[in-house]
């Protein structure tokens, strides 16, 4: 009962903390859960986003999130419980779940067990609440998920999820709510009906853009930011992207008005968020005239193309002390395989900037493991971030490359974990004592690859990684007894 106690004050603590909406207790309830700690899904837009539709439509909204130590539920036998009310999630009629990416499969199956509720759809009763899933991972896989959801909403959800809450209320049983779902929302995907097919992913009318924050909060990785969109999808045609100008009709423009507009007074911190925020046309006019009314800016994304002069000193007087932008491909031959326009000259024309408005340092982000990627990529990435570095300290952010569904390079072969651990060194050792060179994990990417490219059978296997812990031994174990029936291209990547 200690315990017990001492995890709600906690939540208690964290929501006297938060600026903003709370949730209302209406007749009509919803569980809105994240399969991540608090910390990141009060950082998800998106996730904010549902949680201001739902409240606006005069349903009662309230949050759960994965604990930070979920061991000390179970050992206080203490269920998942909402933020607002204190109410356990399995008392909800309806628990929607936002997720962001693949390796969030295993927090919604904690997430579920922690509420009591069967983590396969399977297994559950007409008595147990209706799981609707949705969120980013929507736009390329969510096939995984399907064991454990009755409902997956694709894509934008902006306006469907009022559709589906509509019918789950106004029909008397699960089942007809399925079908009805299934026969009114074209962008819903009832595993249990629709068996592997996928529909297509939905687009919110131009009137639901921009999404903007619901709450604020100190205890985020964007503390006390309030987030708001700029644009939503991208314009350009980068291969590896799952938000490339093919998805949804491209990108699509906030006017800088209703940007401004929709900001407290009270805002110090804002952060513009987008696929390609800083494509807008207006972002340095944006950011110029937050800046002179004394607030900090964020933005989530920024394209070494489109920094100049004036947009670099707006970003400087809005708080940056790191310029970070992304070349995503080790060399030149790379980048323009993958039609990623990044260039040399933008990339030291940015480092330049970095030196003349007296930032820190300059970040980089890229990929190792892209197709085609030989040693000879990574050594001009060496002399080429050497020259770099010589301009503006320089660190590098890699990230394995995973191919994902719905994108160009869909169904490209992971490097292999033992090639991109070599990659890794090869560029450490070069670059030694000149550049910082941080890196995601490889064994991490390749259970990643393996989930984005897989279906079903890789979900459940997911069950088996947490419940034998959860360490990437498991997660092999798991995956490697579904070889047999794996296609060919998710195996033989691991030493």
């Amino acid at each position: 009962m200690a315990i017990a106690h001492d995890l709600k004050a906690e939540v208690r603590a964290l929501a006297r903390d938060e600026i903003g909406l709370r949730g209302n207790d209406a007749a009509e309830r919803v569980a809105l859960v994240y399969p991540s700690p608090y910390r990141a899904g009060m950082s998800s837009l998106g996730f904010q986003t549902i949680y201001r539709e739902i409240l606006a439509s005069g349903r009662s909204a309230e949050r759960a999130f994965l604990p930070e130590d979920p061991d000390r539920y179970r050992r206080s036998r203490t269920p998942l419980f909402t933020f607002e009310s204190e109410r356990a999630v399995s008392d909800f009629p309806v628990v929607a779940l936002s997720v962001a990416y693949e390796l969030e499969l295993a927090g919604v199956i904690e997430v579920l067990e922690l509420s009591g509720i069967a983590a396969l759809a399977e297994h559950r009763h007409e008595r147990d609440p209706i799981i609707l899933m949705g969120g980013p991972l929507t736009f390329s896989n969510p096939l995984p998920l399907a064991p454990f959801a009755d409902v997956i909403l694709m894509g934008e959800a902006d306006e469907t999820i009022h559709q589906a809450l509509d019918a789950i209320f106004a029909t008397r049983s699960k089942r007809d709510a399925l079908d009805a779902i299934a026969g009114t929302i074209p962008s819903a995907f009832v595993p249990s009906l629709h068996g592997d097919e996928m529909p297509a992913v939905a687009k919110a009318s131009l009137e639901r853009l921009p999404a903007y924050a619901a709450i604020r909060t100190p205890n985020t990785e964007l503390s006390n930011m309030f987030l708001l969109e700029a644009e939503r999808g991208c314009s350009r045609a980068c291969e590896y992207c799952v938000m490339r100008r093919s998805t949804n009709g491209g990108m699509r423009i906030v006017p800088m008005e209703k940007i401004l507009s929709l900001i407290p007074d009270d805002a110090k911190r804002v952060g513009l968020v987008g696929a390609a925020v800083s494509d807008h046309p207006k972002i340095a006019d944006i950011v110029e005239t937050l800046a002179k009314q004394g607030r900090e800016v964020g933005l989530s994304s920024l394209r070494p193309d489109r920094l100049n002069d004036r947009f670099v000193g707006a970003l400087k007087m809005a708080g940056y002390r790191t310029l970070t932008t992304a070349s995503d491909g080790a060399s030149q031959r790379l980048r323009d395989k993958m039609q990623r326009k990044a260039q040399e000259k933008h990339l030291l024309r940015a480092a330049e900037l970095t030196r003349a408005h007296n930032m820190q340092r300059m970040k980089l982000y890229m990929m190792v493991g892209v197709p085609g990627e030989e040693d000879a990529d990574i050594d001009e990435l060496v002399l080429f971030a050497t020259e770099l570095s010589k301009v503006a300290p320089l660190a590098l952010g890699i990230a394995p490359f995973v191919s994902k569904r719905n994108t160009p390079l869909d169904g490209e072969a992971f490097a292999g974990i033992d090639v991109v651990d070599d990659r890794l060194d090869r560029l450490r050792r070069g670059l030694r004592g000149r550049v910082d060179v941080r890196a995601t994990s490889a064994r991490w990417a390749w259970v990643e690859y393996v989930l984005a490219q897989g279906g079903r059978a890789e979900g459940r296997a997911v069950m088996d990684a947490v419940k034998n812990g959860g360490k990437f031994a498991a997660w092999k174990r798991a995956f490697d007894a579904l070889a047999p029936s794996r296609p060919r291209r998710t195996l033989a990547v691991v030493a």
